[in-house]
């Protein structure tokens, strides 16, 4: 089956009082012309798991019948307006969801069958809006729609809503726009995000936010859960190949660890912390390749043209084409393991029943004090040592001082809910630190990848000489960002900071 086509859609649902027209957007936005209604009758079957993990997640599943874009519809949340949608054609078995979508929702679904949850039926007035050359703004849908989910008790609902659609060309800003003329004309915002979250009601119940007066085990849960979150949705963008989708995975990944470690005397992980450090090691190839291959060619580009001999972009094409299909088989395949399927079902149980200790049960502020102090000494210790090295053993210690950096400024995120200026204004000094070094490790593994490009150039036949001149480059790159890491720990180590913290 081919590859599913992908849609960013943006929308917002209202209320209307039952008998009342619709309303006249001529004016509003650009638009010029409202026509009248197309009909449509949808016809669309849900699919989720018996416990709704879908839905917990914000994911819809149908397949619908009728309109002009009848088919499978995997829709995935990307903010409060937007949800990216992937279209599969209608075909085969219709009582079966297609493999390319049930291997995408994997994270979520954890191995548990999709089975039809709940069937609704629209009858859709769609008016095309459009502006002074006939190009399509928006769409505004009357909706008259019946619903029916099953379960231990059948519930039927009907009722009508519009639906003011963005054209994926339309400037994002227009639904302001629609909305204040939309609630001027009598209609109100909708509650529910979707059809089906409003036909299917508390059998999801939402997520609870942080109480007014948390513990420390709710803020660390708290962090947890959203970035649990962000794993999964990386995870479908990894298996779609979208842009910086193995970034914001390995991202979420080394905030899930951190977090574990560093609160480790709150809440107690069991094996998943080495589990993480396994997902993220597969990914790492993939990631690497990237970054290694933007940075050098931003670097080649700096150089002026007389500097750069032979085809050496077209060799660095062949060369990282390999590395990258390399790196992308295998963080495909760690994430069709057994293993991953076992790492994410431990993840939910630990969000799902978190296994607190006692000291998680005092009051936030005090509670979290310990170990965002004892991230604080850590990264001192490191950055101490890193002062008394030299040569490769300093290039070592530096790259551990930002790990120790990117852990401590990853404490202060999850603390940030209840500490105020003081610990954020430490925790900016940190990320300075974490950047500047960071910038030093690209140099340290830029070096080596230079180095071996250098020599299987030569291997090829290439003139080595741009790859020799850059290696020189990053050296004295790499010395820039020693003093300037220098400057910047004086501002952590001088700088505002809760007196607490040391």
């Amino acid at each position: 089956m081919a590859a599913p086509s992908a849609v960013i859609e943006r929308e917002r649902k209202y209320e209307i009082v039952a008998g009342s027209g619709v309303p006249r957007l001529i004016g509003v936005a650009g638009v010029e012309t409202q026509d009248d209604p197309v009909e449509h009758v949808l016809d669309a079957s849900y699919y989720d798991t018996k416990t709704f993990r879908l839905a917990r997640g914000g994911i819809t599943l149908r397949r619908r019948v009728g309109g002009p874009d009848a088919g499978w519809h995997l829709k995935l949340p990307v903010s409060a307006d937007e949800r990216q949608e992937l279209q599969l054609p209608l075909g085969g078995d219709p009582h079966k969801v297609p493999g390319r979508l049930r291997r995408l929702v994997r994270a979520y679904t954890l191995g548990e069958k999709l089975v039809p949850i709940a069937r609704l039926r629209t009858d859709r007035f769609a008016h095309r809006l459009t502006d002074a050359t006939g190009a399509t703004i928006a769409t505004l849908t009357d909706d008259h729609v019946t619903g029916e989910v099953g379960g231990e008790t059948v519930h039927i609902d009907s009722w009508r809503e519009l639906e003011l659609e963005l054209d994926p060309a339309a400037d994002p800003g227009l639904l302001d726009e629609f909305d204040r003329a939309l609630i001027a004309a009598g209609a109100s915002a909708s509650p529910w995000s979707s059809k089906l979250r409003r036909l299917i009601g508390d059998r999801v119940p939402k997520q609870a936010g942080l109480p007014k007066k948390p513990t420390a085990g709710d803020v660390v849960v708290a962090a947890l859960r959203e970035q649990h979150g962000r794993l999964r949705r990386a995870d479908v963008g990894v298996r779609l190949d979208v842009d910086d989708s193995v970034h914001q995975m390995r991202v979420a990944i080394r905030k899930l660890r951190s977090t574990l470690r560093t609160f480790g005397s709150l809440i107690d992980p069991g094996p998943v912390v080495t589990e993480l450090q396994w997902l993220g090691r597969e990914l790492s190839p993939s990631r690497d390749t990237e970054v290694t291959e933007a940075r050098l060619r931003a670097r080649l580009d700096d150089l002026p043209s007389e500097l750069v001999f032979g085809p050496l972009r077209q060799f660095l094409t062949r060369y990282f084409a390999r590395e990258a299909e390399e790196g992308r088989t295998r963080a495909l395949a760690a994430l069709a393991s057994k293993r991953y399927l076992r790492l994410q079902r431990a993840l939910d149980a630990l969000l799902e029943k978190p296994p607190l200790t006692a000291k998680a049960r005092k009051p936030a502020k005090a509670g979290l004090q310990k170990p965002l102090r004892k991230a604080a000494s850590k990264l001192s210790r490191a950055e101490a040592t890193a002062r008394r090295s030299t040569g490769d053993e300093r290039e070592k210690a530096l790259h551990d001082v930002r790990k120790k950096a990117k852990r401590a400024r990853y404490a202060a995120d999850v603390a940030k809910p209840v500490y105020g200026k003081k610990l954020r204004k430490w925790r900016k000094n940190v990320k300075a630190v974490q950047g500047t070094l960071g910038e030093h490790q690209d140099t340290v593994v830029g070096r080596e990848v230079l180095r071996h490009l250098a020599v299987a150039g030569h291997g090829e036949g290439q003139n080595t000489f741009t790859f020799g001149m850059l290696h020189a480059r990053d050296a004295g790159r790499a010395e820039e960002l020693r003093e300037r890491f220098s400057q910047e720990w004086r501002r952590v180590r001088k700088g505002t900071r809760p007196g607490w913290l040391g």
